[in-house]
């Protein structure tokens, strides 16, 4: 068999290009009998660290390289038609300096010269081209292009360009394609190398690894272009010989120059790099120079906190554990790491800047807490350290930190500036086509209409980790489409095809890494959007030892500031949140479901839950956190039974009663698990957080090990014990098998308790500021979601819950954002359209410096020559912000232009020039009329104010004119709404609203409140205002429409086809109130849409409004025995109040809706929970159902 290396290849990373993917390609160089293949993805080095691990797992030497971009002039160069062309470029790391030239080089590429690609140039060539060979690349290179346009001496003049520089490491490279144009290149490359005395090398240019994968090739191309097959000027290869090749194939191709094969194998063994993993590279940090030791310095803070923490009450238990946590931190080498962690949130808080109190496992650490990276005291709370740093597991410790999502971004500039800029960057992250995508995007490159393939995808069922191949084996409809129906089984082949190829680079939300040397000098970076991050991701960067930190946006942190910052200025107090976290007041909150603004207890599904438990503790507010899972959920039962009756908690054995004490008999946390090993079998804390891990994982082989450890102890070859095991300490063994067993199937969902504390901490300190300073807390609440339409308006009508007025702006009251006002909320000035900051800050800065506007004219003099426009002055009106001054808002709109026109004449001459003139004309000022007893000039400036300026004075428009004019210019009603007079009669005809519709979109299984499921397609009724109508025709030339409608809760897309269009035409205008009969529209890559069967006016129907609280009594049931089906009755729908019903009788209930559901549903069915209404569906009722309802919950709570 000949040898031979492919030395250019194509992996998944060159997006929507390459369709090799890392973990195939050593395998199959292995089975063709190639013990060597290069990585050379298109001006990035995104995949090679997974490439470098794939080829030693198999016994494959990796060659780390990259086919670079280079610019025709210089990289700076950027002028259209000119240097949008580019040449490519193959370079291979010879070693580990050659690799930090070539992430040098393309790191560059991305910063300096990226116009359309990322291109280098040869300035940089020259400068970083040690350790690297050089081949010409493909008919992209520069010396084929000129080849390819006979211009000869060009083509010389760059080859021995690269000659020159690179020596004997620069080869021209031959491809062994059937290309018209290759073909005539590699001859000439031939000649060329004889005359120039250039090796030859050949290569295939591999982008996919089979013949017969070049048609799944060809759609991904199309994917990348957005083409479709049909498409005749798409992009594609015009052969399929571009994939990996046996050293056969490519020795019979290249049989005539043989050296080009034997090449490959020279460039190979010249290839030698090695990445070192597990090696940490903290950057530097300085400590204050009094201190020998970083360690010293870090004791000391350590030391000091916890006196302050602590104060009297510092225990020998608490000096133990910061003492074992510093010798482990020591020991493990992350003594700078806590330094480095604790100097920037440091100087977060030195500044003012909001900081969570902490999230992850570092919670656990009492050490952490003593100096202020964290809030929670890990002893009282029986926090374990070993969950966050263990020394039987060597692993980079990790504090995910929130700050303040308006502020974050000081904190980075902060580290930027301390460790150097080029020392600190983002980091890269990537989207794959998952399973329902891919589906998508095939189907659209096929030209198969979106509706079938909408079906397909949504026949994926929607789970973690789905992919096409567990789908079909899941879902029977779906694997018999894919056998029966030939195009949707090519689809879906050609979908396994190309499911999970890397889609799309973007940044990490929050990951920031910090270097000891210059990023690049580790890892190529990457820019997008201009913002600079790493070509590896968050996991690749920790293997290969450097410093990431998650530098994360908590908009929470910013409201509580706020909130505190509001409390200050309107009532002088200095909020103080209470230590121990136990005010009943606060507790009341979440007892009665007021959670709304409360963090991570939102939710409809989080607040019933809380109604149910009662919580009166932290403790209980940590195990919501944890609980509220998939999962876990299913212990919330057990956990509120036996909350309210801890007597009867059933624990396996009497030695779980102290761990599991806490939680009333549930396993609810990581950290129990690893309690539960340590204080029944014996385990160090250590030694238990790798077994926590195991069942985490289902390592089955480990787990099968640890629980003959577990239960009967493990000894060494001298029968010393190592692990005493639980019958060694008393417990027999048919109970520790059986907790085993819990353990293990609990592991998989069980949360880690420090992470949950933290953020309880959170939602404690959230639920106190609304609990005390309500008004306050709902104006910093609104003022975090300012132009979120989604948002405002949910918690608007939260506020009129509350009894909290919202006011109009107004222009003597109003700030920038949402402020309190006499207890009432004020609408911000910057938040009405065409009101920029500037402008407000300048009509803030006017009132502080010369008292309030006494009029409107008062304020345009003022305000003249300032920022304020026509346009913007217009906006102000119409919002309201001058309803304080006698003039009406019609009025104003009638006068202003003029009172405006006639300032800036003012301008020009003095107004008491103009005033003398007048008086010439009337005999002086005796004509202006006096009041008795008037001795001042007071009367004669009010007179000459009403003649300077003449407004035209108009009747007020009408009230829903106002609300208008409030919608079109603050994006949301404010005085009022106009669906407010009919919220009841909305909540009877209807059965979804945009309340329901979010919750459904952030729900993954679709379910809200218990409530029966909606689907794709389900027939809904909603009720609303027009907001916009947007009217296109198709291809097929017919009209269509985009209508926003809006509900009291937020607003929703309905897509009106043409043939509803012509029945409502007539209506689809704005502020229109309708009704709209239609399907659901659920895509996961849309928001969710309702597609109009019928739209018509919304009407009050009377006698709907009087069944709202009808009682049914004996005289309704008599008739329904009588007539069999309440429809007979005209009883369209009844209402079942599950406020106060038991678990068990609402479980019942689901059941019965569930049952009784049916096609054609006759009486709809509402929930109400306490103020709350939600639709439950349908059933076709008669009188043994209706009996059985009736049963079920009583007949006090079915009202008619």
């Amino acid at each position: 068999m000949p040898n031979f290396v492919h030395l250019h290849v194509h992996s998944e990373f060159s997006l929507l290009d390459g369709a090799n993917r890392i973990k195939d390609l050593p395998v199959r160089a292995k089975e063709l009998g190639m013990d060597s293949i290069a990585i050379t993805d298109h001006g990035v080095m995104f995949g090679v660290i997974d490439f470098y691990k794939a080829c030693k797992a198999n016994g494959v030497k990796p060659i780390i390289g990259c086919e670079v971009y280079v610019a025709p002039r210089t990289r700076f160069d950027k002028e259209p038609n000119i240097d949008n062309k580019y040449y490519h470029l193959i370079l291979l790391a010879k070693n580990n300096e050659g690799y930090k030239n070539l992430s040098k080089l393309v790191s560059l590429g991305f910063v300096d010269g990226y116009y359309y690609k990322p291109r280098i140039d040869k300035e940089i060539l020259e400068k970083y081209h040690e350790g690297l060979i050089c081949c010409s690349a493909c008919l992209g290179g520069e010396v084929a292009q000129n080849l390819l346009h006979d211009n000869l001496e060009k083509a010389e003049e760059v080859a021995l360009w690269h000659k020159n520089l690179f020596g004997d490491d620069y080869y021209l490279e031959v491809q062994a394609n059937t290309l018209r144009e290759q073909i005539i290149v590699n001859q000439k490359l031939v000649q060329l190398s004889r005359k120039l005395g250039i090796k030859l090398v050949a290569t295939n240019d591999a982008h996919y690894l089979k013949k017969e994968d070049s048609y799944n090739h060809e759609v991904l191309l199309c994917i990348q272009t957005g083409k479709r097959m049909t498409d005749e000027d798409r992009m594609k290869f015009e052969t399929d010989d571009f994939y990996v090749k046996s050293p056969e194939e490519m020795s019979e191709y290249f049989k005539n120059i043989p050296e080009a094969i034997e090449n490959t194998v020279e460039i190979a063994n010249k290839c030698n790099v090695d990445f070192e993993f597990g090696h940490t590279i903290l950057p530097n940090y300085d400590v204050p120079e009094e201190f020998e030791t970083h360690f010293d310095y870090l004791k000391k803070l350590c030391d000091d906190g916890i006196k302050i923490k602590y104060a009297e009450n510092v225990t020998k238990e608490i000096l133990d554990r910061a003492e074992y946590e510093l010798s482990v931190i020591k020991k493990m080498g992350y003594v700078d790491y806590f330094l480095i962690v604790w100097d920037y949130i440091n100087y977060a808080k030195s500044q003012g800047i909001p900081v969570g109190p902490g999230r992850g496992s570092g919670a656990g650490s009492i050490v952490a807490y003593a100096i202020g990276i964290t809030d929670i005291d890990p002893i009282k709370y029986s926090l374990i350290f070993e969950r966050f740093l263990n020394p039987e597991r060597i692993s980079m410790p990790d504090f995910d930190v929130d700050f303040c999502y308006e502020r974050r971004q000081e904190v980075i500039d902060y580290v930027g500036r301390k460790y150097g800029q080029d020392h600190v960057s983002q980091i890269i992250t990537f989207g794959t086509m998952s399973a329902r995508m891919v589906i998508r995007d095939v189907g659209r490159a096929l030209d198969i209409p979106y509706a079938e393939t909408d079906k397909l995808a949504k026949m994926i069922p929607n789970e973690l980790h789905i992919t096409i191949k567990k789908a079909l084996e899941q879902n029977r409809e779906l694997s018999e489409l894919y056998e029966n129906d030939p195009e949707i089984n090519k689809l879906l082949e050609i979908a396994i095809g190309l499911e999970g190829l890397p889609r799309q680079a973007s940044t990490h939300a929050c990951g920031i890494v910090i270097t000891k040397e210059p990023v690049d000098t580790y890892v190529p970076l990457y820019v997008r959007d201009g913002l600079i991050s790493t070509q590896f991701i968050m996991t690749t960067l920790e293997e290969l030892g450097l410093l990431k930190m998650d530098f994360l946006g908590l908009r929470t942190l910013t409201v509580i500031q706020d909130t505190i910052n509001l409390v200050k200025q309107n009532r002088g107090i200095d909020v103080v949140f209470d230590r121990e976290m136990n005010d009943p007041k606060v507790y009341k909150l979440w007892q009665n479901g007021d959670s709304m603004g409360i963090f991570q207890f939102e939710s409809q599904g989080m607040t019933n839950f809380m109604k149910e438990l009662k919580p009166d503790c932290l403790e209980d507010i940590i195990a919501g956190v944890s609980l509220y899972r998939p999962g876990p959920m299913d212990q919330i039962p057990r956990y509120i039974a036996n909350k309210q009756d801890p007597e009867h908690a059933v624990y396996t054995h009497p030695a779980l009663k102290p761990i599991l004490e806490v939680t009333y008999g549930c396993m609810v946390y990581q950290e129990q698990v690893m309690q539960i090993v340590r204080d029944l079998a014996g385990y160090s804390l250590g030694r238990a957080d790798l077994v926590r891990r195991a069942m985490g994982k289902k390592k089955l082989d480990v787990m099968a090990k640890e629980r003959e450890y577990f239960i009967h102890g493990q000894t060494d070859e001298n029968g010393n014990v190592i692990i005493p095991g639980c019958i060694r300490n008393g417990i027999d063994e048919k109970s520790a098998n059986t907790i085993f067993d819990e353990m293990a199937e609990f592991a998989k969902y069980a949360f880690n308790k420090s992470h949950a504390a933290a953020y309880a901490v959170v939602s404690y300190r959230t639920a106190y500021l609304k609990a005390y300073y309500k008004e306050e807390f709902m104006a910093a609440t609104l003022n975090s979601f300012l132009g979120n339409l989604d948002k405002v308006p949910l918690y608007i009508d939260e506020c009129r819950k509350m009894g909290i007025q919202i006011l109009k702006p107004d222009i003597n009251k109003s700030f920038t954002r949402f402020t309190v006002d006499e207890g009432k909320i004020r609408f911000g000035l910057g938040s009405i359209k065409n009101v920029g900051t500037a402008v407000v800050d300048a009509i803030v800065k006017n009132r502080e410096e010369n008292g309030r506007f006494k009029d409107f004219s008062d304020f345009c003099e003022r305000m003249q020559g300032e920022s304020v426009n026509k346009k913007c002055i217009e906006s102000l009106i119409k919002a309201g912000a001058f309803d304080e001054f006698e003039q009406t808002r019609s009025t104003l709109m009638a006068s202003f232009e003029d009172i405006l026109d006639s300032i800036a004449d003012t301008n020009k001459k003095s107004f008491k020039g103009q005033v003398t003139m007048f008086d010439l004309a009337f005999g002086g000022t005796d004509n202006i009329e006096k009041t008795e007893n008037d001795n001042s000039n007071n009367n004669v400036e009010n007179q000459l104010e009403k003649m300077k300026y003449k407004y035209t004075t108009l009747k007020e428009y009408t009230e829903k004119e106002l609300l208008s004019m409030e919608k079109e210019m603050l994006g949301l009603y404010i005085s009022g709404h106009p669906l407010e007079q009919f919220r009841n009669q909305i909540v009877l005809k209807t059965n979804i609203d945009t309340l329901k519709i979010k919750q459904l979109q952030e729900t993954e299984n679709h379910i809200i409140d218990d409530v029966p499921k909606y689907r794709d397609g389900q027939t809904v009724r909603f009720a609303g205002i027009i907001n916009n109508v947007k009217k296109k025709y198709t291809k097929t030339n017919k009209i269509m429409a985009f209508v926003t409608v809006e509900d009291l809760f937020g607003q929703c897309e309905i897509i009106v086809f043409e043939n509803c269009y012509q029945m409502c035409t007539d209506i689809l205008i704005d502020e229109s109130i309708v009704l709209v009969e239609g399907r659901l529209s659920i895509r996961e890559d849309e928001d969710l849409k309702i597609v109009a069967n019928k739209i018509i006016p919304f009407t009050v129907d009377d006698k709907t409004e009087n069944t709202n609280s009808n009682l049914l009594g004996n005289e309704v049931e008599c008739s329904i025995v009588k007539n069999g089906i309440l429809k007979d009755l005209g009883v369209k729908s009844i209402k079942i109040n599950i406020t106060n019903l038991n678990n068990e009788q609402k479980e019942k209930l689901r059941g019965a809706i569930r049952f009784f559901a049916g096609d054609r549903n006759n009486c709809r069915i509402d929930i109400q929970n306490n103020d709350r209404i939600d639709s439950a569906g349908g059933v076709l009722m008669n009188e043994e159902i209706f009996k059985e309802f009736i049963k079920i919950v009583g007949k006090e709570n079915v009202i008619k």
